[in-house]
C-alpha cells in the first residue's frame, strides 16, 4: 500500500527557507489579516506531490464510485493509463477520512482475463454494503468487439467482497439490457437499499428506442435478481444520462447525472419523482473540467467526487481530456431544491499557517487601500492589475470583491513582470460567470472561455471569493454556491499570482492566504 501523507515535514523545511516578498513605494505592503504572526508570500516556487487532487503513479483517474462506511470514504474509480492496452480500466482504490489525506489501495476489481471476456474493460458502477454489511460492486462490463460477435457491448457485472479490498466476481449474475433498450449503452449502475420501497433499487445510464438517454430503475430483494421497473427520469434532452447518482438533503431528492462534458442536477420531492431539472443545474464548471460526479456522505456532510481532466499539451489553451486528477467537493444545501458546493470544511485542518498578501507592483490604476486593495480598468482593452509576487505551491486564498459596473475581474497569473502575457481566472459580471480561457487578460472581452460556469453577479454586491491551488490545479469557489475548476500552466515554475479589473473598478477586501501546516 502507497500513502499519499501530507509531507509536513519537508514542506516545513522548504518554506522556512522561502523569503518573503518586499512592496514598492507604488503600492505599499498591505497585510489584510489580523493575525499577528504571518509570513510574507515565497519568491521561490518548487512543485509538491500532489495531496488534495490525488492520482495513482503513472496514471489517471476515470470516473469515481464513492461509498462511506462511517468511518472514511472509500473512493473506487477507473484506472487509465496514456498506454492502455486491448484490456482496460480496472478498479482501483483510494481512502481518506479528511480529504487531504489519501491512501492509495492499489487494485479492488480487475477485467476479465481475456478479449471475449464481458468486461475486457470495466464501465462505471458503484460500491454499496447490504443490510448485513456485506460489500457489493455493480459496474459495467463493456466489451469493444462484443457486437462484431453479435453480442451486447455493455452489461451489469457484480462482484462481492467482505472488506472492501479483496473481491470475488459471480459472473452469472450479470444481465443485459432489455429489447426496447440499447446493447451498446446500458451503463453506470447505482444500487442502494430504499427504506421506503422496502427493497434494493438500481438505477443506470440507458437509452430508449423512443426516448432517448434515460435513467433506468430496476427493483430487487436479493441483489441477484432484477425486475424492470419504469424509468426514474427521461428528459427527452442528451443521448446519455450517464452516472446517475439519486440522494436526498433536506427534504429533496436530487439526481446527478452527466453529459455534455459536464454533470448537471434534477429535483424531485419524492424518490419515485418525477424529477425536474434544476433552474441552474451546473455545480462546476464544463470541457471535461469537472465530470462523471457522484456523491458519497461522511459524517454528515455529503461530498462531490469527480475528476480534473488531463491536457496532453500543458498549455492553457489546450482542451481537457477524458480522466485526470481526483477532486473532491463539499456539497451545500442553499435552500430547498437548490445545491451549493464550497471545498470541503476539513481544509481548515490543513491550511493552518498564514501568510502575508503584499502588492510587489501594479499595473494602470490600482493599489493598496485600507483593509484590501483596489483595482480599476476605464474600457475593455485596459488591464489594471495587482502583482503579489510568486504563489506558493498549494494555497488557500479568501477574499470579498465589490465592483462597479459590468466588467470583468478575479485572479491572474503569469511571469515576472510580463504583464501582456498574463493570463486569469475571471469573474465575469458581464456575461455572468465564471470562466478561464488561457489567453491573456487584455483578449477576454474577444474570445470565447475554455471553461466556464454561470453564475449571477450584480455590481455593489460583495461575494466571497476562495481560490484553492496545488500546483497547476485551481478551484475558485463563489459564495459556497459554484466552482471554476481548471489547469493553469502559467501559475507554475515561478510564476506569480495577482489580482486584476478590466472595464470595471473591483475592490478585494478582507483577504487571507494559508498554506499547509507543520
Amino acid at each position: 500500500m502507497k500513502k499519499y501523507a501530507i509531507w509536513a515535514v519537508l514542506a516545513a523545511m522548504l518554506l522556512g527557507m522561502l523569503a518573503g516578498c518586499g512592496s514598492t513605494d507604488s503600492a505599499p505592503e498591505t497585510n489584510t489579516t489580523e493575525n499577528t504572526e504571518t509570513e510574507a508570500m515565497t519568491q521561490t516556487y518548487q512543485a509538491v506531490p500532489n495531496q488534495l487532487f490525488p492520482t495513482s503513479h503513472d496514471a489517471w483517474v476515470g470516473d469515481v464510485m464513492p461509498m462511506s462506511d462511517g468511518k472514511e470514504l472509500k473512493l473506487y474509480y477507473l484506472y487509465d493509463t496514456d498506454h492502455n492496452g486491448p484490456l482496460y480500466h480496472p478498479i482501483w482504490l483510494f481512502t481518506t477520512d479528511n480529504l487531504y489525506e489519501y491512501q492509495d489501495m492499489g487494485l479492488a476489481v480487475n477485467y476479465g482475463p481475456d478479449l471475449d471476456a464481458p468486461d475486457s474493460a470495466i464501465g462505471t458502477g458503484c460500491v454499496m454494503q447490504d443490510q448485513q454489511g456485506k460489500y457489493h460492486c455493480f459496474y459495467t462490463g463493456h466489451n469493444d468487439t462484443a457486437p462484431e460477435k453479435g453480442m451486447d457491448k455493455e452489461c451489469v457485472m457484480h462482484a462481492v467482497s467482505d472488506d472492501g479490498l479483496n473481491w470475488t466476481k459471480i459472473p452469472e449474475d450479470t444481465f443485459y439490457a432489455p429489447d426496447h433498450y440499447s446493447s451498446d449503452d446500458f451503463r453506470d449502475p447505482q444500487v442502494f437499499w430504499n427504506e421506503e420501497a422496502g427493497c434494493y433499487w438500481l438505477i443506470i445510464a440507458a437509452r430508449d428506442e423512443k426516448l432517448g438517454g434515460i435513467v433506468a430503475r430496476y427493483r430487487s430483494d436479493d441483489l441477484k435478481n432484477w425486475e424492470l421497473m419504469d424509468p426514474l427520469y427521461a428528459p427527452n434532452q442528451q443521448y446519455m444520462l450517464e452516472c446517475p447518482d439519486l440522494f436526498k438533503m433536506g427534504e429533496k431528492y436530487f439526481l446527478l447525472y452527466s453529459w455534455d462534458c459536464v454533470t448537471y442536477y434534477a429535483v424531485s420531492d419524492s424518490i419515485n419523482g418525477p424529477f425536474v431539472q434544476a433552474e441552474d443545474p451546473v455545480l462546476a464548471s464544463d470541457g471535461f473540467s469537472f465530470y462523471a460526479a457522484k456523491t458519497a456522505e461522511l459524517n454528515g456532510t455529503r461530498y462531490l467526487c469527480g475528476w480534473i481532466g488531463r491536457k496532453f499539451e500543458h498549455t492553457d489553451a489546450g482542451a481537457y481530456s477524458w480522466a485526470g486528477t481526483m477532486m473532491n467537493h463539499e456539497l451545500v444545501l442553499l435552500e430547498e431544491g437548490k445545491l451549493g458546493v464550497r471545498e470541503p470544511h476539513t481544509y481548515s485542518d490543513y491550511f493552518t499557517r498564514e501568510k502575508t498578501v503584499a502588492a510587489v507592483d501594479t499595473l494602470g490604476d490600482a493599489g493598496a487601500v485600507e483593509g484590501g486593495f483596489r483595482v480599476s480598468s476605464g474600457d475593455k482593452k485596459t488591464v489594471s492589475l495587482v502583482n503579489f509576487g510568486q504563489r506558493e505551491p498549494v494555497f488557500m486564498l479568501e477574499t470579498d470583491v465589490t465592483f462597479t459596473n459590468e466588467g470583468f475581474l478575479g485572479f491572474c497569473f503569469g511571469k515576472e513582470r510580463d504583464y501582456n502575457k498574463y493570463s486569469g481566472m475571471v469573474v465575469d459580471a458581464k456575461y455572468d460567470s465564471l470562466h478561464f480561457e488561457g489567453s491573456v487578460l487584455s483578449r477576454m472581452a474577444y474570445v470565447d472561455p475554455l471553461v466556464k460556469t454561470h453564475y449571477d453577479l450584480e455590481p455593489g454586491k460583495t461575494y466571497h471569493l476562495k481560490l484553492v491551488m496545488e500546483n497547476e490545479i485551481a478551484t475558485l469557489y463563489i459564495d459556497d454556491a459554484k466552482v471554476l475548476c481548471v489547469r493553469v500552466y502559467k501559475a507554475m515554475d515561478g510564476g506569480d499570482i495577482g489580482i486584476f479589473a478590466v472595464n470595471t473598478e473591483a475592490t478585494f477586501n478582507n483577504m487571507t492566504l494559508r498554506i499547509p501546516g507543520e
